[in-house]
């Protein structure tokens, strides 16, 4: 799902993926999946929001179970960066981290660093069937970032 895609072709795109995890096509389920598409990283709150904006009837408890719902079947990925409420993205099955601004909170994706990856291979799994690494960048945005400089020569 590039930048690129029409309206009408993301929309058919949303109903493959939900078809595709044997869930029914909903209004609510559709609006979610807009909502995420606008707002990555988006917590409850603001998918909540951005669902009203287009379907005023939908309730806080429906956006709550239909993100819990595509959370499940792989079809939105949920971070939560510690200290940090939920929030859900579209990006799902590849291997990429998270940047997180400490002052803020903004978050922004960050791809893998090219070749051998340790920090992604346990050492000793202590009997677990590892299915995932996640690894978390902390720090500050470039606007908190700029506003700390000019705090700091002041």
């Amino acid at each position: 799902m590039n930048d690129q895609t029409s309206e009408a072709e993301l929309e058919g795109q949303f109903e493959q993926l939900l078809r595709s995890a044997d869930l029914r096509v909903t209004r609510p389920r559709l609006a979610v999946l807009r909502a995420v598409r606008r707002h990555p990283h988006a917590d409850t709150g603001s998918v909540l929001a951005a669902v009203r904006a287009e379907e005023p009837a939908v309730s806080h408890q429906a956006v709550y179970d239909v993100l819990g719902v595509l959370s499940d079947h792989g079809i939105v990925r949920r971070i939560q960066p510690a200290g940090s409420v939920a929030r859900y993205e579209l990006r799902v099955g590849d291997n990429h981290h998270h940047v997180v601004c400490r002052s803020c909170g903004a978050v922004a994706d960050v791809d893998c660093a090219v070749g051998h990856t340790p920090c992604l291979d346990a050492s000793d799994s202590r009997g677990f069937v590892i299915d995932e690494a996640e690894v978390t960048y902390w720090g500050l945005c470039p606007a908190c970032a700029t506003t700390a400089s000019h705090t700091s020569t002041n």
